[in-house]
């Protein structure tokens, strides 16, 4: 049975990138990552996909200087030329519009590091979401895994896996326990059910 063909887009430091290499090395995937995109030529994602002989590309609209539609534009005929089925955005930092989502309906995936509909959606990202976690004073967050639509962390949930916030926690703390404890396992396993589909 052919691999579902998978791109990965990323901006940072590529740990969700690495926990999807990981179980695709490690157990009988229904996926394969066939390119990896970045939007930040700086990002140590690309160094990891390097590392497992992944082909990366930069497509950077600020090195670019071109607008949100060349930009993502440029994406879309990287991803038709690898014949892609399916886009998974981890820890990727630009918001894609509707335009580009409505061409994937149901063939992009993201994680987002807290409980939908809690902390999300616009401006929530990063340590963000931690910290408003943090300061709301819940005792259980988590990550989940979703569809994109045209409306940030609007797109159907397809897993979640909560974590629970301890007494001392800062957002950093809390950031890697949600990490570990729960994006590093759905992802994959989410992107490979989606995949045997």
């Amino acid at each position: 049975m052919s691999k579902t063909r998978v791109a990965v887009l990323v901006s940072g430091g590529g740990t969700n990138l690495q926990a999807l290499i990981d179980y695709e090395k490690s157990n009988n995937a229904n996926y394969e990552i066939v390119i990896v995109i970045s939007n930040n030529k700086q990002a140590y994602a690309l160094q990891r996909a390097k590392q497992n002989e992944i082909e990366t590309a930069v497509i950077s609209r600020k090195d670019l200087q071109i607008s949100q539609k060349e930009w993502e534009e440029k994406i879309i005929n990287k991803l038709e030329e690898k014949n892609i089925e399916l886009i998974v955005l981890a820890g990727f930092m630009s918001i894609l519009s509707e335009k580009f989502t409505s061409k994937y309906p149901n063939k992009i995936v993201n994680v987002h590091p807290s409980l939908i509909p809690a902390f999300c959606g616009k401006g929530y990202y990063g340590l963000k979401v931690h910290e408003e976690v943090l300061k709301a004073g819940v005792k259980v967050t988590g990550a989940t895994v979703h569809f994109v639509n045209e409306i940030p962390d609007g797109g159907k949930i397809i897993a979640q896996k909560a974590v629970e916030v301890k007494e001392n926690d800062t957002p950093e703390t809390l950031q890697k326990r949600v990490m570990e404890e729960a994006e590093w396992k759905i992802l994959p396993e989410a992107v490979n059910e989606i995949c045997k589909k």
